[in-house]
């Protein structure tokens, strides 16, 4: 694929960023790089690739489930102007 200083342009503007010649200039070259970089990759197989959530092979480390602060439901409810069963009732908005 072919960039042109025009693709870098148009690419500018549906970003919504101005750009200016020397900019496009400055751009265009790294931007053919990206783009014959993921030509190559494309030549790859991956099919016996398994997907993978992330790139390195972590785990997201996880806090026991206990309850680390007190109940201040009625505290909290105090100022409410309604409430039935512990739950704020607010006024219909939608018919």
């Amino acid at each position: 694929m072919s960039l042109s200083k025009q693709d870098v342009k148009n690419a500018a503007a549906l970003a919504r960023i101005e750009i200016t010649d020397q900019e496009v200039e400055n751009a265009l070259g790294p931007l053919k790089n990206v783009f014959t970089l993921i030509k190559e990759m494309e030549k790859l197989n991956t099919e016996e690739v398994e997907p993978m959530a992330h790139a390195q092979d972590i785990s997201t480390r996880l806090r026991n489930d206990i309850v680390t602060e007190r109940d201040q439901r009625e505290a909290l409810q105090a100022n409410s102007p309604a409430i039935e069963k512990g739950l704020f009732l607010v006024p219909k908005v939608i018919d």
